[in-house]
């Protein structure tokens, strides 16, 4: 076993959702509220790092996210 950084995995929104067991729409409103980070590679696109959105949320809600 190596100790080589792991590389942070991007989603789009549709997979963030299943990833977490949310609607798209939850994840729209995270969004407007600014609760979770994402990169904005378009004003219709917007690319996540799972483990940072994860780590957000158990801040915001002190909550575990879905199992996978």
């Amino acid at each position: 076993m190596t100790n080589e950084p792991i590389e942070p995995r991007f989603v789009r929104k549709a997979e963030l959702a299943r990833l977490l067991g949310v609607s798209t729409r939850t994840v729209d409103e995270w969004l407007a509220r600014r609760l979770i980070p994402y990169v904005a590679v378009s004003p219709r696109l917007h690319l996540f790092n799972v483990q940072e959105v994860e780590e957000a949320l158990r801040k915001q809600f002190g909550v575990e996210a879905a199992e996978r």
